[in-house]
């Protein structure tokens, strides 16, 4: 392994970005760059509102960037900063639009920032989700622009998709094997030499950049197909009257089966990947059937949940228009504050379209965020009783509420999108 000194800064510091940047800095000089100010001093106070830090080792490897020279983690937003640094890694976000197409505007906008400043002998690595072909199709053009050099000449690319789990604790950055990629056969071993050097998983180096991008979009797309299954049985087996985590139970006995469960489907990577696989597809003139019907079946679940709760609520007497409903959890999974794509917005929209007055309530989300992404104000605590409670979201916390005093008398419905409450206070379950 050669000891070449890297200076490396990272591009975007979210749930990707910063422990990336933690654990880079650990070993070389490491510049963290985010266009947003309050969150580099957030990160310079030593927090971090994802709470995917390890905040100690943050601490740390600020601390040895002022101590030890050629090592260590430093934050700034100021462009010119990015000039000392030789190896970009950009962990921007890649959403889709309101149409659900991709959305490149924060990759190609920070593709552009670094054209500024890229110099001769430079490495532009991408770990944001993108569809086989992006990075030399779409960003490398982009960086030749703006900079006049010549790539895989003058600077060169690599791509190594994320695999973060948000609010994972044991499956963390360096305990999961990385993908990696580079633009030439001698840049895809020192992309994979890089990676090595960090992640104690192992790595993998694919033969290709589009291999390695493609890699990324089928690992998601089969788990949202596997989950669209179990949501398909969910609505057969309702009209049935049986209950779908009997089945499964029952079915899991087996000693191959894939024991997956219904579900809401949301989050930056199940949620999204699979349209920028299908995006690329019809792009080539194939319409790929079952990745979109999966996904048709995953996004109209908050719609089935909403719509099964208000029967409930009739077969029980309710008058639906002003009845109150609380919703608990708004992030797009359980114990961690990533509301991005969330799908638990389909649910309180529903309901407020039949005319119910809707609460939500997550003690991890940030309520400064959800305001400004959905308009909703979170409850600080549920403070008055419901006529229908829906767990969207298997919070610990939610295990150990008094759903007695939350129900709004024995006519109130409970109802359990996660299968995650006792059985018995429940009235109906995916």
């Amino acid at each position: 392994m050669t000891s070449m000194p890297y200076k490396i800064a990272v591009i975007g510091l979210g749930y990707v970005g910063l422990p990336l940047a933690i654990e880079f800095g650990k070993k070389y000089d490491v510049l963290g760059f985010d266009i947003d100010q309050h969150r580099i001093s957030e990160l310079q106070a030593g927090n971090d509102h994802t709470h995917e830090a390890d905040l100690e080792a943050l601490f740390t490897v600020t601390q040895k960037r002022r101590e030890v020279e050629g090592a260590g983690l430093c934050f700034s937003a100021d462009l010119s900063s990015l000039s000392a640094y030789t190896t970009y890694i950009v962990t921007v976000p890649t959403p889709l639009n309101q149409f659900k197409a991709p959305d490149l505007q924060p990759l190609l906008r920070a593709t552009a920032m670094l054209g500024r400043v890229l110099k001769k002998g430079d490495l532009v690595i991408y770990e944001s989700t993108v569809y086989p072909g992006c990075t030399e199709e779409d960003c490398v053009p982009v960086l030749e622009q703006e900079s006049g050099l010549q790539y895989n000449v003058d600077f060169f690319c690599g791509y190594s998709p994320e695999r973060i789990n948000p609010g994972d604790k044991v499956n963390t950055l360096t305990k999961i094997k990385k993908v990696t990629s580079g633009s030439t056969g001698a840049i895809a071993n020192r992309v994979d030499e890089l990676y090595r050097s960090i992640i104690t998983a192992g790595t993998h180096k694919a033969p290709s950049i589009r291999v390695a991008e493609a890699s990324k979009a089928i690992e998601n797309a089969q788990r949202d197909l596997n989950i669209s299954f179990v949501n398909e049985l969910a609505l057969i087996f309702d009209r049935m009257g049986i209950d779908t985590m009997d089945v499964i139970e029952a079915a899991a006995t087996k000693w191959n089966f894939l024991k997956y469960t219904p579900g809401l489907v949301g989050g930056h990577c199940i949620g999204v990947d699979p349209y920028y696989l299908a995006h690329k597809a019809e792009a080539l003139g194939y319409r790929p059937e079952v990745i979109l019907s999966g996904r048709k079946v995953n996004d109209n679940m908050g719609m089935f949940v909403a719509n099964k709760v208000v029967k409930l609520l009739i077969k029980k007497g309710h008058k639906i228009d002003g009845s109150r409903a609380l919703v608990l959890g708004f992030a797009f999974k359980e114990n961690c504050p990533d509301i991005r794509n969330s799908r638990v917005i389909d649910i309180y929209r529903e309901l407020v379209q039949f005319g119910l007055s809707v609460d939500v309530y997550d003690p991890h989300a940030s309520a400064v965020i959800v305001k400004k992404e959905y308009g909703i104000t979170l409850k600080e605590k549920p403070d008055q009783r419901y006529d229908a409670i829906i767990l969207a979201v298997a919070h610990r916390e939610f295990r150990e509420m008094d759903y007695a005093e939350l129900r709004n008398g024995a006519a109130a419905v409970v109802f359990d999108t996660k299968s995650f409450l006792d059985r018995q206070i429940v009235d109906g379950r995916l």
